[in-house]
């Protein structure tokens, strides 16, 4: 406004004023789009390397089931249901445990109280590490409870064993979560990329080495797992205990052993809000395996599945992105640039999630291709198609709501939401389509999506539209205030660097 004072004359026809106001606009849109911009290039920033990186842990199952594959049939089922149904209940609750990092860490790294991540990541560690105990009896009594589940016996008995040997895996979780979000919160996300893809390597040649050459069958690849996932935690840690982070690791310390207690109910509040989600397709497929006739609709279902699978690697991307961004804009005091963050995030997940859903339509008929060549699961695929196409433009936006949620701290209120948006309503109607009204596979399928996540988006959509941001940044102060040392020669000193 300065500058147009300065050249305003009055001596200038009043059209010329107009036209000032105009020039005016136009900057404000400008401001607008540069503002975007900024936005983006910093959510880019987190959101290439996590796609990259999660769609190299992904492939690593892949890998690991593609050798198991050429083994045998049985071989093939006992590592893939040990890694889905076993590996995967506990996956899912240390994941989300873990994700509590995402609202500390960059909370306090918003707030220039930079060397809590240390501590926050230590605590982590310590309580993730004992939930891995108390999850062993799930891989312990594996062959049981696949047994009760309705699997075959001999590959319940395989199962079991590749369980056991797939314990070291699941104490990776434990060190590599928290590592992973240690650096996410900091944007530091290029090294997680770099030692995914040196982990990837690594399981291409150990699956090589330990099912071929030393011709130990589906344990080799089960031992490849473990071999690849600690790769993964070394390489992170490694970069941030030799230097690269100085401000935000300084060693270990005996803080991390206090204030267990409150993390550990953040943590919980984060694994129940993301098993509810990560539990709830995994229902649907033992939902359909109880249906009549059920061979084709399961492999059908598994096709979409595993295409829904790769693809929700972007939305996951978001999800991880857009939890930083807000925590670091609402840990800094900005409510206003955290609410910027989450529309600028909300609108270009939708946008990528509308092109891969019109893909998906367009491609129908062959979107199943390179999965079976049978003509009866090629055809149950392109009538699931529809609904796997609505699946991915819904999981485009929820995936973003939970990264506000998680980035906000709300996770005890959404995992409220998520117990009555699946639980309540979305299974019940799920069931109530597929039998009662005989629909089958797209009846358990389409209840599960419009009474689970479409109502869930809705009601996230809601609960954050309304939300106060700057009654949000304050909340974040306190609770940086709240769980940060006492010592404040610390905060000074860090601050000053």
């Amino acid at each position: 406004m300065g500058s147009i004072e300065r050249d305003a004359d009055p001596n200038q026809p009043l059209l010329r004023d107009v036209a000032v106001a105009g020039d005016h606009d136009d900057q404000d849109n400008e401001k607008l789009s540069i503002r975007v911009w900024i936005e983006s290039k910093k959510l880019w920033r987190i959101v290439g390397p996590a796609i990259f990186s999660r769609i190299s842990a992904f492939t690593m199952n892949i890998i690991s089931q593609a050798f198991a594959g050429h083994l045998g049939e049985v071989e093939l089922a006992a590592l893939s249901i040990a890694n889905t149904v076993i590996v995967g209940f506990n996956f899912g609750l240390l994941l989300g445990m873990a994700s509590a990092l995402e609202t500390l860490c960059g909370q306090a790294f918003g707030a220039k109280r930079y060397h809590m991540l240390g501590i926050y990541m230590q605590r982590s560690w310590i309580v993730l590490f004992l939930f891995c105990f108390l999850l062993l009896p799930v891989y312990v009594f594996a062959t049981p409870i696949l047994k009760w589940l309705g699997q075959p016996d001999d590959v319940s008995e395989m199962s079991g064993v590749v369980a056991v040997w797939l314990i070291p895996l699941h104490f990776s979780f434990a060190f590599q979560f928290p590592v992973q979000r240690f650096l996410q919160s900091q944007l530091k996300n290029q090294i997680i990329a770099w030692v995914s893809f040196v982990g990837l390597l690594v399981n291409i040649f150990t699956s090589w080495l330990f099912v071929y050459a030393l011709d130990l069958g589906v344990i080799g690849a089960a031992i490849a797992l473990d071999i690849s996932w600690w790769v993964l935690f070394f390489g992170c840690f490694g970069y941030a205990a030799l230097g690269w982070c100085p401000l935000t690791w300084k060693g270990f310390s005996m803080q991390a052993f206090s204030g267990l207690w409150e993390y550990t109910k953040l943590s919980i509040a984060s694994g129940v809000m993301l098993c509810l989600e990560n539990w709830y397709y995994r229902i649907l497929i033992l939902m359909t395996g109880h249906l009549s006739d059920a061979t084709i609709a399961v492999d059908a279902l598994s096709v979409c599945m595993s295409i829904n699978g790769w693809e929700i690697m972007i939305p996951l991307a978001f999800f991880a992105a857009t939890g930083v961004r807000v925590a670091n804009e609402l840990g800094a005091g900005n409510g206003k640039a955290a609410k910027f963050a989450t529309i600028v995030a909300v609108v270009e997940s939708t946008i990528i999630g509308l092109i891969l859903c019109v893909l998906i339509m367009i491609l129908r008929e062959k979107v199943a291709l390179i999965f079976t060549s049978s003509e009866d699961v090629l055809e149950a695929v392109k009538t699931l198609s529809y609904l796997l196409a609505v699946t991915i433009l819904l999981n485009s936006v929820q995936p973003v709501l939970s990264g506000v949620a998680v980035g906000s701290g709300w996770q005890a209120t959404v995992a409220y939401v998520n117990l009555g948006c699946y639980y309540i309503v979305g299974l019940p109607l799920g069931f109530l389509m597929g039998w009662v009204f005989d629909l089958g596979v797209m009846g358990i399928w389409g209840g599960m999506i419009f009474g689970g996540t479409a109502f869930q988006t809705v009601v996230l959509s809601i609960i954050t539209a309304r939300s106060d941001w700057d009654k949000e940044a304050e909340k974040a102060k306190q609770r940086v205030q709240r769980w940060s040392s006492p010592n404040p020669d610390n905060d000074s000193e860090d601050q000053n660097k």
